[in-house]
């Protein structure tokens, strides 16, 4: 499910993220790149309930980091207040995305130099009509 999407709603980028969820496995690691209001959490939101969580998803904008479980173990990292690198290395960030977990990263280019080589990376930009989202996902 790698590629170039068009999503026109809220709903359609969750769906997008629920589909998505289905090619993720135990320790992948998902860098979520967009502006304030592209879709991150949505698209977040799509891919726990394809993994099974029946929680409310929320952004962790303020407390860095929620968990989730389903079929798998989710962390979802917000690093939007995030100035220094050295901040999410205090908190043992590579204990959680090393292990058996699927890791979910908004705003994932405040972090980029600890990123693992290997993960997902979707970039969510505005498209042409107010509710529209261009959504790439790649492998690196």
């Amino acid at each position: 499910m790698l590629g170039k999407f068009l999503t026109r709603s809220e709903n359609e980028t969750i769906n997008l993220g629920r589909e998505f969820s289905k090619v993720l496995k135990a320790g992948d690691v998902v860098a979520l790149y967009g502006e304030l209001g592209s879709g991150k959490t949505r698209f977040i939101q799509g891919v726990c309930k394809g993994l099974g969580v029946s929680e409310v998803v929320n952004s962790p904008t303020f407390i860095i980091m929620n968990r989730y479980e389903g079929r798998l173990k989710v962390y979802h990292f917000d690093f939007y207040r995030i100035d220094e690198v050295d901040e999410i290395i205090e908190i043992g960030f590579n204990e959680f995305i090393y292990n058996d977990a699927v890791s979910l990263i908004e705003w994932a280019e405040k972090v980029g130099e600890i990123l693992p080589d290997s993960r997902y990376e979707v970039v969510l930009n505005f498209g042409s009509n107010e509710n529209e989202r261009i959504i790439e996902i790649s492998k690196l």
